[in-house]
């Protein structure tokens, strides 16, 4: 069935761009906040002033929730381009839209229309403004929820707790019938807690001020959880992550820690945050191109081949496209040009340079670009270059910087200018390091990559397959086109040396040969064009070469219906410059209009410029690198640094059909005041996905290896340990690390428990030692499944506490795991009831909010952050409106 678009969303995205167009602190204020509606909202002016109104009030927030130290002070809103209006101005780096994900602070949270202009929907769910408050605190800090919709209750001292924090926060337990009123809570036999219906009451009005992360939308909550009153017992994602409170992490280890720990409190309450409205139009692209000595040969042609694709099959219609070439002199090839059919296309393409010689002067080169684009403002200049430059390009770079412009640069050899990353990044644009290897595909995966989304992902081009081979022989493989895509289906087939056989194969069977294709000799390139919606299923090709030559293909498409959004993959590393000492991280989010995709197979290949290549397999099941299990993100440590830049591109495909949608989710706690809940939300069953291939490529990196080789690396910290109490022995679960955080296999492991949690988790060694001498480590990512005697008798009512350390054949240790508790506790009698169930005391039912992507809207969608000690990469964040289709494709 297809999917239903009424739904409507608006999302906060985190971009990972520089830290000079990123969010920052300017004195006690944040500046460069951006706030984008998804081109596929309905113009409705007024969610221009309710978002002006919830920063607004958020600010205020937020300066009382941090000693009055830090508010919001800029925000810029992007509103879409076919919106009508006189007063919008033109957007600059704003409209680089772009969702690359990072867990090391956050992802992107969902607000859709209706929560911002329906009013009464704040008495369920709380202030906007202190809403947004507890989001920010997500994405910017990397802190986590105080509450846990899995385990809402624990067992303490004897007794049954509320997962919260802090513990002042008085709660009492009920279950709520049918006719509305309330009963005792049952008791689950096998786990002694109170069983699923059971919820827990509070008085709205009790006075408490802590935490934001867990009730915002209590009325007298008002800042987060200090370390005096953190309640380390709380089996809580915080605790699990973090280990101490939401305050310490944001003071201590956040990307502001050193701002928030130097700042003066303010002397007064600050002003309202300033608010500028721009607009993008069109779509304006100057392609800058070397055709310099060193260019001759394999790079020119490569140079055509790229940018043809480019021009053919991924700058969008309606979009203005100019190309300047420049070596000793600079000159225009094409103004800019209206992409209005395939003809402009064709003829754009034919004005391609194809002949290289003289100097590199980028300086000219990049003067002709912006002077062929008039006001560059939010324009776009695609750069490319292979050498070092003739002239002083860091004479030009800071005119280039300040023209307003989003320059992406695409360094094509190991030799380029450095200058070239600075930049992309002062301007919001990519940076990319193609080697020249032609199996390799990288300059094709380059340009392809430079996409600049509106949130509208129905029009733009999906990158199916991008795969190279040297053989004198059969170059075979399947390319799968699910039923999210299928419009506007090329396969583009790149031989070195000699005209190969091409066969290409539909699900239906029908072969496609050379006579269906486009042969372009002067290019070496072989095209076919699907007409019409390719097939779904598995598209087979084969490619005869005749002598030993290299051969790639390239296969892109686009979503067959407007209300199918296509399923995507978004990758980028955790940060673009490492000295070694530090692991970095490789993410891949695969995903379908904001739906996570699970169970996929996700491999990434990170490729040095000195042909170095090191091939991982990106995980989603919540340990090492991986923050959450079946979010759709896929992460993984990479810690086989080498000297200098490094490419990244990630490959995505169905797991032997395994691959599903998983249901979007609303972590966290939401307020209800009225004693009977509202309609509960419907639970959607993850369903098949169907086969599919996916690839994308990453922005490069640098490394700058402090010493000789990276550091050695422990193992990764255990993060989901969990412990279960039968009889006399204690069961325990937990992930295996490996011997380089999450590669390879430990040595060994520590195990360590105590009745005292705080002397557990400050004082690891002084714990009481497991027996471990029968335990093995097994392979990174396994299963760890292990029973122990503590040989001690386990009395009634006991709770122990447990902890993990492991250790690699150098000796060195990971971090002490997050602490997993146990108890003890025999059935007995079953908590006592209230004396008057029609009580008058007004009460907030907490309901522990699981939602999916079905419901009539979705308030709040927020992706966590995984917290991490020290931070070296700041990040950029802005707030999108989307209006997305989410009823599932298949159903």
């Amino acid at each position: 069935r297809a999917m239903d678009s009424r739904m409507v969303f608006v999302l906060l995205w985190m971009l990972l761009l520089s830290t000079s167009t990123g969010i920052k602190l300017d004195g006690n204020g944040y500046v460069d906040v951006v706030i984008a509606i998804s081109s596929k909202v309905p113009q409705d002016n007024r969610l221009i002033d309710k978002i002006k109104e919830m920063v607004t009030e958020g600010s205020l927030y937020l300066y009382h929730a941090l000693d009055e130290k830090v508010y919001f002070k800029e925000a810029t809103i992007l509103v879409p381009p076919q919106w009508n209006g006189t007063n919008f101005t033109k957007a600059r780096t704003e409209m680089l839209l772009i969702p690359i994900l990072c867990k090391m602070q956050g992802e992107y949270i969902h607000f859709t229309p209706e929560y911002l202009l329906n009013d009464t929907l704040t008495e369920l769910y709380g202030s906007r403004g202190k809403i947004f408050v507890h989001e920010w605190a997500h994405l910017r800090w990397g802190v986590f929820d105080e509450c846990n919709g899995e385990k809402p209750f624990y067992h303490s001292n004897g007794g049954i707790e509320a997962t919260r924090c802090s513990k002042n926060i008085k709660v009492e337990f009920y279950e709520v019938t049918a006719g509305g009123s309330l009963q005792q809570c049952s008791i689950d036999p096998q786990t002694s807690l109170p069983t699923k219906g059971c919820m827990f009451f509070l008085d709205r009005n009790q006075i408490t001020n802590s935490s934001i992360m867990f009730l915002p939308s209590l009325n007298a909550v008002t800042t987060f959880c200090h370390e005096n009153e953190h309640n380390y017992e709380a089996p809580n994602m915080q605790n699990k992550k973090c280990e101490k409170a939401t305050w310490t992490v944001i003071f201590e280890d956040s990307v502001d820690k050193d701002a928030l720990r130097s700042l003066k409190p303010l002397q007064s309450p600050p002003p309202p945050p300033s608010f500028k409205v721009v607009q993008r139009k069109q779509r304006v692209v100057c392609l800058i191109l070397d055709v310099s000595g060193s260019m001759a040969g394999s790079r020119i042609l490569q140079q055509q081949q790229a940018a043809t694709h480019f021009l053919r099959n991924i700058i969008e219609n309606q979009a203005r496209v100019g190309i300047v070439q420049f070596s000793t002199e600079a000159s225009t090839l094409s103004r800019l040009t209206t992409i209005s059919s395939d003809t402009t296309r064709e003829n754009l393409i034919k004005l391609l340079p194809k002949v290289a010689g003289g100097w590199t002067n980028m300086c000219l080169g990049l003067s002709q670009g912006l002077q062929d684009n008039g006001d560059a403002l939010g324009d776009e200049i695609i750069f490319l270059t292979d050498g070092q430059a003739t002239d002083n390009i860091a004479v030009c770079v800071p005119s280039a910087i300040q023209s307003g412009a989003i320059i992406h640069t695409l360094a094509f050899s190991n030799s380029a200018a450095r200058e070239l990353t600075e930049m992309a990044n002062k301007t919001g644009g990519q940076f990319l390091s193609p080697n020249d290897k032609t199996t390799s595909n990288q300059l094709m995966d380059a340009f392809a990559s430079l996409t600049l989304s509106t949130g509208d992902y129905i029009k733009e081009p999906v990158q199916l397959e991008s795969v190279g081979a040297r053989t004198s022989d059969w170059f075979n493989g399947t390319v799968s086109v699910d039923q999210t895509v299928g419009n506007k289906t090329s396969f583009v087939i790149i031989y070195e040396t000699s005209f190969p056989s091409v066969y290409i194969q539909s699900p239906s069977g029908s072969v496609y040969t050379q006579t269906n294709m486009s042969h372009d000799v002067s290019q070496k390139t072989v095209t076919l064009k699907i007409p019409g919606t390719a097939e779904h299923g598995d598209w087979k090709y084969s490619i005869q070469a005749k002598i030993l030559q290299a051969l790639t293909l390239t296969v892109t498409s686009q979503a067959t219906q407007a209300d199918v959004p296509p399923i995507i993959v978004k990758t980028h590393m955790n940060q673009q410059f490492s000295d070694g000492t530090k692991p970095m991280i490789v993410f891949a989010e695969v995903s379908q209009s904001y739906r996570p995709v699970i169970n996929a197979e996700v491999w990434a290949t990170l490729e040095s410029e000195t042909g170095s290549i090191h091939i991982l397999q990106l995980l989603d099941n919540g340990a090492g690198a991986d923050a959450f299990q079946n979010d759709g993100i896929y992460s993984r440590y990479f810690t086989k640094m080498v000297n200098g830049r490094s490419s990244l591109k990630v490959r995505v495909k169905n797991q032997d059909g395994q691959t599903k949608f998983a249901a979007l989710y609303v972590p966290g706690c939401v307020l209800n005041v009225q004693l009977s809940p509202p309609k509960p939300p419907i639970f959607e069953e993850p369903l098949d996905v169907g086969n599919f291939t996916r690839t994308d490529t990453g922005e490069s990196f640098m490394v700058k290896l402090s010493g000789q080789a990276p550091s050695n690396f422990p193992p990764n910290r255990i993060t989901d340990l969990s412990a279960e109490i039968q009889e006399d022995t204690v069961l325990l679960n937990w992930t295996a690390p490996g011997e380089d955080l999450d590669q390879g296999t430990a040595k060994s492991y520590e195990i360590r428990w105590s009745f005292d949690l705080k002397m557990l988790r400050f004082n690891f060694s002084n714990g009481h030692e497991v027996n471990t001498t029968a335990v093995s480590p097994q392979k990174a990512g396994s299963v760890e499944q292990h029973s122990f005697n503590l040989n001690i008798t386990i009395q009634n009512g006991t709770t122990l506490f447990f902890a993990v350390q492991s250790e690699d054949k150098q000796k060195a240790k990971s971090e002490t795991s997050n602490i997993a508790q146990a108890s003890k506790i025999l059935p007995g009698p079953k908590p006592q009831g209230i004396s008057n169930p029609g009580m008058n005391l007004t009460v907030l039912v907490i309901s522990l909010c699981v939602v999916t992507v079905v419901l009539c809207f979705i308030v709040v969608v927020v992706v966590c952050a995984v917290k991490r000690r020290k931070r070296s990469a700041k990040s950029d964040m802005a707030l999108i409106i989307t209006n997305e289709g989410q009823n599932n494709l298949y159903a």
